[in-house]
């Protein structure tokens, strides 16, 4: 299979692969595939086909270099500086309006929101997260992946990369199966009924943040996280908190005040700094800032088939 190769120079030096590690789903991600060199494999499903696509950060030429294979290779190579947060226009970000994020932003100045272009390919992991444990969680995703998506084009395949399913095949998953992955009916039902809707959920792409909210969250199953973090993925939009979620108040908040928080908490620190909260976010789990973990963890659920 012939590959393409494109080489950008960003404006920025560029940390590819800490950018796109916000795109992989639990360590065992079937997806997303990491040489020892730093460079990322990811298998994706294009508006054009499906593709294998590496990606190589070269900090002393400054330049990335992507080489793609597959139906999809020229549109995902095209997609490259946006996946890579070329668009995001960082210029305006308040960082200065608390010390902590200041701090933060001088640390990480590099630091970027990409956007994939891709709604599915964010929304289905994210419906499969929802309110479980995180083992759960991306169990779940794996072994979707790897039943009903298909292998990853050209060296993809060798590197036992795949491409999540379509949403046409989504679709077509028996209630029984959806509970073997497991996924519950309540989850299965949100994925299946995304994907029936999913050419007027890539649509969302066209327009603003507000209103790319407002349509997800029109569909039964997506609330306020679940867009969070699919707009902070496909569309690059900076200002989408993941409110909701069960560690990201916390720990934003221990880390500016040194309090553990709640939503509402985390709301009013975040708001000075509107459009730019999720890049504060951002910034928080990069630097690997987390409130103190006390008591017994969320223990998976047992009564789902495996």
């Amino acid at each position: 299979m012939q590959a393409l190769e494109r080489t950008w120079v960003p404006p920025w030096p560029c940390p590819a692969g800490l950018l796109l590690g916000v795109l992989r789903h639990g360590g065992s991600d079937p997806t997303f595939r990491r040489d020892e060199d730093g460079a990322v494999w990811r298998g994706v499903r294009t508006p054009e086909g499906t593709a294998t696509v590496r990606v190589e950060s070269r900090p002393r030429d400054g330049e990335v270099r992507a080489t793609a294979w597959g139906d999809g290779a020229a549109w995902v190579l095209d997609a490259v500086p946006a996946m890579l947060g070329a668009y995001d226009d960082v210029a305006p970000f308040p960082a200065h309006r608390h010390p902590v994020v200041a701090e933060l932003w001088r640390r990480h100045p590099h630091l970027r929101v990409l956007r994939t272009g891709l709604v599915m390919e964010s929304l289905v992991p994210a419906v499969i997260e929802q309110k479980v444990t995180g083992s759960e969680a991306f169990t779940g995703y794996r072994r979707l992946v790897h039943r009903f998506g298909e292998r990853a084009p050209g060296p993809g395949a060798e590197r036992h990369l795949w491409v999540a399913p379509a949403p046409a095949t989504l679709t077509r998953i028996p209630s029984w199966d959806w509970l073997r992955l497991p996924v519950d009916p309540r989850r299965a039902r949100t994925v299946v009924g995304a994907a029936r809707v999913a050419p007027s959920l890539e649509r969302t792409l066209a327009v603003p943040g507000d209103e790319a909210d407002r349509r997800l969250r029109s569909l039964p199953g997506i609330g306020v996280w679940t867009s969070a973090e699919v707009r902070s993925r496909a569309h690059g939009d900076a200002d989408a908190v993941s409110f909701g979620d069960y560690h990201v108040a916390r720990d934003i908040t221990w880390a500016l005040t040194g309090e553990e928080g709640d939503d509402a908490m985390l709301a009013e620190l975040l708001e000075p700094f509107r459009p730019h909260r999720y890049r504060v976010q951002r910034l928080v789990e990069v630097a690997g800032l987390r409130h103190p973990r006390r008591g017994p963890r969320m223990a998976p659920r047992t009564h789902l088939p495996v």
